[in-house]
């Protein structure tokens, strides 16, 4: 809770304005940043994208992209977060996929989870192995890393 009021904060000292693109958080990384009053400031929407169909109807990823990579992938989520920002007309934008589990396969383990941020003059993504942790605990570290990494480029964004 604490870096999410940061976060809010931040953004409201650089008037900067945050969007987020999820697909396996499923809206908890923006109930994280909606829960801080003021948070309208600077936080106009989010987009849950769940299938890949929403994700290239509402984030205009390319259906190559997701042939080619998958949906877990880093490509996949910049796209993700760079249709978000545009669509938003954000200063920063981030996006999450990932498979919380159960499951997965040995290719796509459970607790794999790509990470896409994009900002006014750059782009950055990373793919993080959080383990088969369980669902929730997937969720949850997920959403947590993806507050961080607003938080660091939030410097960047302007």
């Amino acid at each position: 809770m604490r870096l999410a009021v940061d976060i809010i904060a931040a953004a409201k000292a650089s008037n900067l304005k945050i969007t987020c693109a999820e697909s396996c958080t499923g809206g908890m990384l923006c109930s994280a940043l909606t829960d801080i009053p003021g948070s309208s400031e600077v936080f106009e929407r989010g987009f849950i994208a769940y299938s890949n169909k929403a994700k290239i109807q509402m984030l205009r990823v390319s259906e190559t992209s997701l042939r080619l990579h998958g949906a877990v992938s880093e490509p996949v989520a910049l796209e993700m977060a760079l249709g978000a920002k545009k669509d938003a007309k954000a200063d920063i934008a981030i996006a999450v996929s990932g498979i919380a589990g159960p499951g997965g396969s040995d290719f796509k383990p459970e607790g794999r989870v790509s990470f896409g941020i994009c900002w006014t003059d750059g782009t950055a993504s990373e793919t993080i192995e959080f383990g088969a942790l369980g669902r929730k605990e997937v969720r949850n570290a997920a959403t947590q890393h993806a507050l961080r990494l607003i938080f660091k480029h939030l410097g960047v964004a302007y």
